[in-house]
């Protein structure tokens, strides 16, 4: 008997090819998903797939910033998203009227800064900015493109930012802002687990606060913590402090390695409800819809030419004036 997820994957199956559409999908997708892509990845990787993409039409399945990433780089595509309402909580947490008037506070108050935001903000947070920075590239951006001489706005994330504080010496302005998922993370169930499993590594995302970063073997955005896991050929238990679907993308690849979540302060494990709304069958209607669709807006055409310099570009480039002077 076929079941109810074999027909909708049927479904998606004969719409892509029907609409000449390729799947992106991030790690933080249910592994039904990831299955069906055509390229799955981080924030930078998936950036630059869709870069690359011929394909007419692009489904995004992640969260809407990435959606809009996608149509940025690829204003003669089609951009369509599972579900629009697939927010995030660090965009949230940083609106771009606020942020205007507090560079305007700084600049007014005499502070020469370069404006750097993780990928995970709006687009009018990204043409605001001079440098937008995904987990993946953060350290090299910060290292090798902002000018020595300039301060370091960074936003949205004060976790984040407090790391590449740490790992590059570059002191930050940091904004106030988190991500409702790598924030509560469970110290004292962290230390449990590592008491329990004394060989196991325990991987960490830089989005967590520095309290689980200091417990950690190596600390590093999705594909990092992929590549590091890859490094290990002897059977491995891994105790894993990120979304934790990422799980199954490292199941799939390295079977013989022991995977656990790191649990939340309220849950058994983390999971992004955000990411969580997408599912097969509303993959599956924005196929055959052609909608929900990200459409052109006034601010990305500022906001392309900051992702383009910064995720595309080589770090030889020539760092840039400060957004707004």
């Amino acid at each position: 008997m076929v079941s109810v997820v074999d027909d909708v994957t049927a479904e998606i199956i004969a719409l892509k090819k029907q609409r000449d559409a390729i799947i992106l999908a991030h790690y933080y997708q249910q592994g039904e998903i990831q299955e069906l892509a055509d390229v799955t990845g981080d924030s930078l990787k998936l950036a630059r797939a869709a870069a690359a993409v011929h394909n007419p039409v692009i489904v995004f399945c992640g969260v809407v910033f990435m959606a809009e990433t996608a149509k940025m780089l690829n204003p003669d595509k089609r951009v369509l998203v599972p579900d629009l309402q697939a927010g995030c909580s660090l965009v949230e947490s940083c609106p771009a009227d606020k942020l205007r008037r507090y560079q305007e506070m700084l600049r007014a108050n005499g502070r020469r800064f370069q404006t750097v935001c993780y990928i995970n903000s709006s687009a009018a947070v990204k043409a605001l900015s001079d440098w937008v920075v995904t987990s993946g590239n953060a350290v090299e951006v910060v290292q090798k493109r902002v000018p020595p001489d300039y301060e370091i706005l960074f936003v949205p994330d004060r976790h984040l930012g407090a790391y590449l504080q740490e790992v590059t010496g570059r002191p930050m302005i940091l904004w106030d802002g988190a991500c409702i998922v790598h924030e509560i993370f469970s110290l004292s169930d962290l230390l449990a687990m590592q008491r329990r499993y004394p060989q196991a590594k325990t991987i960490a995302h830089p989005e967590c606060p520095k309290n689980i970063l200091e417990h950690a073997d190596f600390v590093g955005g999705t594909e990092a913590m992929r590549q590091y896991v890859a490094r290990h050929h002897e059977p491995t238990t891994f105790l894993v402090a990120t979304e934790a679907n990422m799980i199954w993308e490292l199941q799939r690849h390295y079977p013989q390695h022991t995977y656990l979540p790191v649990p939340g302060v309220s849950c058994a494990c983390n999971r992004c409800p955000h990411m969580a709304r997408n599912t097969l069958e509303k993959v599956r209607d924005c196929l055959r819809d052609l909608a929900p669709e990200i459409t052109w807006q006034p601010e990305f055409d500022k906001a392309r030419a900051v992702l383009s310099r910064s995720l595309l570009e080589p770090a030889a480039q020539t760092a840039t004036q400060p957004a707004g002077d």
